[in-house]
């Protein structure tokens, strides 16, 4: 009886223990309400479906730039460490986060685990002297303009060939198509063209299912999944071969013989792609890249020149379709320039894709695509790792082994950062007063779509050139509208997919009498 009274107030003493400590610690948290042991859940869970615009409703909450935005969650919380995450969307602390103390805040061991299996120790899964030496290779070749040349020629090949004939009969059936997956497929086509110089055709008239293509995207979701779970429970399931971790297995083994099969056929036959631009090169011991560590360098460059165009893209052609106005002034601007270097006949205008040059002079069209990506950036949130303790500049601590997330959605959608008008589509705040020249803003963490910082993204050029090619290619050719009743909405997901899809209606554009 009295070793059971014992342990009872043993208990009672720890669980007092414990409410104390958690008192004092949540005294000052901001966001919302952080329970005992469950931490953030249950908001987190009720919100799962809308969980980008939670998180921006919380941030905007918590005050005005004297109290900057931060907030604070926690899955579960335990231990101070364990499950506790900062969620941040102020300029000053993203900068201090992105490029200040870079250092303090890698990607970290929770995340490299989880994505150990697919993207290795490539430049988007890595962290210190493993990512530099990929870094400052690849930053050498995206600077070049052959690989500018190269990327045009696989985006205008994939228009005029393919693309167009699929809206084409769409067009002369009268069915809708699905922009998204459209998309989808195109970027997959010429990132992997581009990357490894094999082009998987999945952007054809009869749309086909590609195994390569099937098993990365399966790869890929699976992947994330690991995030949502404690890390002892996906590597006992990977241990056991069960449920996701073995169609995990199956599909990286798919993805593998594919990656192999181009190194060695790159090895015989050397081309103007990343992978063959990566063989030539050597790492600081002087030796050349093995096939072990090509496949993850390459895997992580089909990984973000994806998934992130198509995705954004898919979000302007809404946009488009809603605001009548920034479509007028695009095919505007869109003549305007096609006139100065095709002539007057509109027949040669739609005749062939945008050369590169003629896209550099679109600048209205370039700011149409950075608004979209302020309000719909295709990676609305990121996290990092820190290292050791820190403070962020609004004075927020942040322990060592916990998390801070930096919500680039919630960033365009703040009134202290971008206006009273920061909800509207409103392409002119990108443009020079006379709205000749593309204008970033003055404080570049603001916009952070791209990443910013040591890690800001190579390709961006590569992204914003292929996104208007696109554009264009469909907006001279046809008006999209719609499909009556076809629900746009978020799938929460790493990348800002649209859930349902984009499926439109194509209707001929008409571009006699536009003025230029």
């Amino acid at each position: 009886m009295e070793t059971i009274s014992l342990s009872v107030a043993i208990a009672i003493a720890t669980l007092s223990l414990y409410f104390i400590w958690f008192y004092r610690l949540t005294r000052n948290f901001t966001g919302p309400k952080v329970y005992p042991l469950i931490g953030s859940l249950p908001g987190l869970l009720a919100n799962r479906s809308r969980m980008h615009d939670w998180i921006a409703a919380n941030l905007r909450a918590t005050g005005d730039l004297a109290t900057y935005q931060t907030c604070i969650m926690a899955i579960p919380f335990v231990a101070r460490r364990q499950g506790l995450f900062t969620v941040t969307c102020h300029p000053k602390n993203i900068e201090h986060i992105l490029r200040t103390r870079f250092d303090n805040y890698p990607k970290g061991p929770t995340w490299q685990a989880a994505f150990h299996d697919l993207l290795g120790q490539g430049i988007f899964n890595s962290d210190g002297e493993t990512w530099l030496i990929q870094r400052k290779t690849a930053a050498l070749e995206f600077t070049t303009r052959t690989l500018r040349q190269a990327m045009a020629r696989w985006v205008s090949r994939t228009i005029k060939f393919r693309l167009w004939s699929i809206l084409a009969k769409a067009e002369r059936e009268n069915t809708p198509v699905d922009i998204q997956d459209l998309l989808l497929r195109l970027t997959f086509d010429n990132i992997c063209g581009l990357t490894f110089g094999k082009d998987p055709e999945t952007l054809s008239q009869d749309l086909p299912d590609n195994p390569f293509s099937r098993a990365f995207d399966a790869a890929t979701e699976t992947t994330l999944e690991r995030l949502l779970y404690p890390g002892f429970l996906w590597r006992l399931k990977k241990v056991f071969g069960l449920g996701t971790e073995m169609r995990l297995k199956e599909s990286l083994q798919i993805v593998e013989n594919y990656m192999m099969e181009a190194i060695a056929d790159r090895k015989e036959r050397p081309s103007d792609d990343l992978l063959s631009r990566f063989m030539k090169k050597k790492d600081v011991h002087g030796n050349q890249f093995p096939a072990s560590v090509l496949r993850p360098i390459a895997l992580n460059f089909v990984l973000a020149g994806r998934d992130t165009s198509s995705v954004a893209m898919s979000w302007f052609f809404w946009l488009v379709m809603t605001h009548p106005r920034v479509e007028e002034k695009i095919i505007h601007e869109l003549s305007t320039v096609l006139n100065e270097t095709r002539g007057d006949e509109i027949e040669k205008w739609v005749e062939d894709p945008l050369e590169f040059d003629e896209a550099d002079k679109l600048v209205y069209l370039k700011a149409c695509l950075a608004e979209t990506l302020r309000l719909y950036p295709s990676v609305p949130e990121d996290s990092k790792y820190v290292l050791k303790d820190d403070v962020l500049p609004d004075g927020t601590f942040v322990s060592a082994g916990s998390s801070v997330t930096y919500s680039i959605y919630s960033v365009g959608r703040m009134e202290t950062i971008w206006g009273e008008d920061c909800m509207k589509f409103k392409p002119e705040r990108w443009l020079s007063n006379d709205g000749d020249r593309f204008e970033a803003p003055i404080d570049s963490y603001k916009f952070v779509a791209f990443n910013a910082g040591p890690r800001i993204c190579l390709g961006k050029d590569l992204a914003y050139l292929q996104m208007k090619s696109v554009a264009a290619a469909i907006l001279l050719r046809y008006r999209l509208a719609l499909v009556p009743g076809h629900l746009v909405e978020q799938k929460m997901s790493l990348t800002l997919f649209m859930k349902n899809g984009l499926r439109v209606n194509l209707h001929p554009r008409n571009l006699t009498g536009v003025k230029f």
